[in-house]
């Protein structure tokens, strides 16, 4: 049987992406994970501001972005797992086809996938329980290199962590809806090659209660070139670099991302939901 056509969409759409702006007076960005259960919101040092961002959508130019040159990519392979209702499952069925996926679109020669998260979209509910997440609505990249290189010595033995991190490695998120196409609250990804690396993020740390972790957060520049993939199927997937240990200036580092309301969806449109997986990709 046939794999449904994805829908084409719109050639761009006006979103309401929000960035956010550095602390004053130099001091150290935070945000600390749980978040509080009435309010569903996360103590942070930083300010959040919106913007409207022109985001282009690159359905028929598919074979144009890449890892290595955006950032990102979009393939299509179905998953065999299809449940996605219990993390048990998942890691024992949906975690090693992922591997070998990942190993064939990268060439990598070993992947540990760490962690995962399911978003399903609910209207109104506080985005408080970590079993209930709801899509990201801020411009962010889910590890600076300090933080992908701590992830290394976090998973992997001691006895394999220093060799291994003497070697091109990465994080890369994969990303694909369940159930239905992704046409509510899409993934809202930013070109690389429009990206001032050096002034357009920031890091922040990531305070739970067992360890601290760091992120970037984004700086608005209109510079920014912002895409997304209309109306992304449960049997496609999208590659979301987070960061890459070859830095010659010759391959996208990471790649800004976010959630976002798009006016373009139709009424009636079913929630999002999706499961994104973040992977240490290794080479030889």
């Amino acid at each position: 049987m046939s794999s449904p056509t994805p829908p084409t969409g719109p050639p761009a759409t006006t979103g309401a992406l929000m960035f956010a702006e550095e602390p004053r007076d130099g001091v150290r960005a935070y945000m600390v994970v749980n978040a509080n259960p009435l309010t569903g919101e996360r103590d942070r040092n930083f300010d959040l501001i919106e913007k409207p961002v022109v985001v282009e959508n690159l359905r028929g130019q598919e074979d144009l972005y890449t890892l290595d040159n955006s950032g990102f990519q979009l393939g299509h392979q179905p998953a065999v797992h299809q449940a996605f209702a219990n993390d048990e499952d998942i890691a024992k069925e949906y975690y090693p086809e992922s591997v070998e996926l990942l190993k064939e679109v990268t060439g990598a020669s070993r992947i540990v996938i760490f962690d995962h998260t399911i978003r399903r979209r609910r209207p109104g509910q506080l985005d408080s329980d970590p079993s209930k997440r709801q899509p990201v609505a801020q411009t962010h990249i889910d590890q600076t290199p300090k933080a992908s290189i701590a992830r290394v010595h976090l998973h992997l033995p001691p006895s394999e962590a220093p060799a291994l991190l003497q070697r091109r490695f990465q994080i890369i998120n994969l990303w694909r809806p369940i159930d239905h196409p992704a046409v509510d609250w899409p993934l809202a990804l930013c070109d690389y090659r429009s990206i001032d690396a050096k002034n357009d993020v920031f890091p922040v740390a990531r305070i739970s209660k067992d360890r601290e972790g760091e992120t970037f957060r984004v700086k608005y520049n209109p510079n920014q070139k912002w895409k997304y993939f209309y109306g992304v199927t449960p049997e496609e997937y999208i590659l979301i670099k987070c960061f890459d240990s070859l830095q010659d200036e010759s391959v996208a580092l990471y790649t800004p991302h976010t959630g976002f309301e798009d006016p373009a969806t139709p009424p009636g449109a079913p929630f999002r939901e999706s499961i994104e997986l973040r992977a240490l990709v290794f080479y030889d």
